[in-house]
């Protein structure tokens, strides 16, 4: 079962989501109000997924995850925030957030997201992939062309720049997702990139998204 920790400062965010989540199988381990409990609560209930508001007191969402991640856990964390702007977009994944969610999302985008990254998987819907690609697009290269890619491990990285998910891979290639998971790895080894993110940039920027 997905042990789920809630973040923020709204008792009753909190409480909807939980009895959203909780509904869906999700089980919820642990409840904070602001940014600094979320650093506490993680390092001693270790969920695997946290759901992050992004202003709250004492600490913010964004220096939470940053804080959270550099700890000795590994949770997924997705940013729920009700700001549809490039500057608390581009922060999250800075800080490391698998994924970026609207609080005016319903019920439905709110299970999927907590069922996607907990799965191992990024949540960037296209749109979004665009505007981060958009805002990158004249960074330095993650590494030099050519890479020493497989056909396969090409495939999956175009299929990845399209914000598919591991499943969604799996189902266009006609593989396994456990075979995907392997060559997404070595994508992101070989790409010298941090995350899914940093190899759909590189793939647009090459011809290969």
């Amino acid at each position: 079962m997905t042990r789920v920790l809630l973040v923020d400062d709204h008792a009753a965010v909190r409480a909807g989501f939980a009895m959203i989540l909780g509904a869906a199988g999700f089980e919820i381990v642990g409840q904070a109000a602001d940014g600094r409990e979320a650093v506490t609560l993680a390092a001693s209930l270790n969920p695997d997924v946290i759901l992050m508001d992004v202003q709250m007191p004492e600490l913010d969402g964004i220096s939470a995850t940053q804080e959270i991640l550099a700890g000795a856990g590994n949770p997924a964390i997705v940013v729920v925030t009700t700001f549809d702007d490039d500057d608390h977009l581009f922060a999250a994944l800075d800080a490391g957030a698998s994924g970026f969610l609207l609080k005016t999302a319903g019920p439905e985008d709110l299970i999927h997201a907590v069922r996607v990254v907990a799965a191992g998987d990024a949540l960037l819907a296209p749109a979004v992939t665009r505007r981060v690609i958009a805002r990158h697009s004249g960074t330095a290269l993650a590494a030099p062309v050519p890479v020493d890619l497989t056909d396969r491990e090409r495939d999956v990285l175009h299929l990845l720049a399209q914000a598919m998910s591991n499943a969604e891979i799996a189902a266009e290639l006609v593989i396994g997702e456990a075979t995907v998971k392997t060559h997404v790895s070595n994508v992101l080894l070989k790409l010298g990139a941090r995350d899914r993110v940093a190899a759909a940039v590189w793939a647009h920027r090459h011809g290969m998204g």
